[in-house]
């Protein structure tokens, strides 16, 4: 693992599922950061400010003020973030193109089906102020066959890559909330055995604590 010195890494984010994966990741890494906490209940997300590190309006985005050629840089993006984090540090992110390309795959079905499908089956299950059976089946089938999907890939490796990754940490915050998004793990053990290992690690107890 390569040094990370320097300021502390802003992080501008919120109790969320894409909220967590960060704050999670330093403190895997040991990088030190200071939580920026945007309020999106209150609508922070909307800030000019805000804005100009994220242009989709969209929690997390860091600030890193010992950036490439020790110049700042913002990254916007949970999975962006986590590559790039990965990249300055050399923590829980390969730099081998084989083992990489694994980690990025499991990555990209995160950020691109699994948290975006969970996230409309906890919505239109939990919180929309009219249930609409025709949406709440739809997302809650979807968030079904995802998880299935990971219960295969967790019986033929310990962690989504083979070895922990970045992909287990954008993956674990969603999959906590998997009652409130009708997911019963009775009938996915090898979730049940992954979530259970990867939510007793220390550094992401304190990542899920520290916003």
């Amino acid at each position: 693992m390569a040094a990370v010195t320097g300021k502390p890494i802003d992080v501008h984010t919120w109790s969320t599922p894409n909220g967590w994966k960060v704050p999670i990741m330093l403190e895997e890494c040991g990088i030190p950061y200071r939580i920026v906490p945007v309020n999106i209940g209150r609508g922070d997300q909307m800030a000019s400010d805000f804005l100009k590190i994220s242009p989709n309006n969209k929690i997390p985005a860091i600030v890193d003020y010992d950036g490439p050629g020790g110049a700042p840089i913002s990254v916007f993006e949970s999975g962006a973030i986590l590559q790039y984090l990965g990249r300055k540090s050399g923590c829980h992110y390969p730099s081998e193109e084989r083992a990489r390309t694994l980690v990025d795959q499991w990555l990209f079905w995160q950020v691109g089906g699994l948290g975006p499908m969970l996230g409309q089956a906890h919505h239109f299950r939990i919180y929309a102020q009219e249930k609409i059976p025709y949406a709440i089946e739809r997302f809650t089938t979807e968030a079904d066959r995802l998880y299935r999907v990971l219960d295969t890939r967790l019986g033929e490796a310990e962690y989504l890559a083979g070895d922990y990754s970045i992909a287990d940490m954008a993956c674990v915050t969603w999959a906590k909330f998997h009652e409130k998004q009708g997911i019963d793990l009775a009938a996915l053990p090898n979730v049940a055995r992954w979530l259970k290992a990867v939510l007793a690690r220390p550094a992401v107890q304190r990542g899920l604590a520290a916003i």
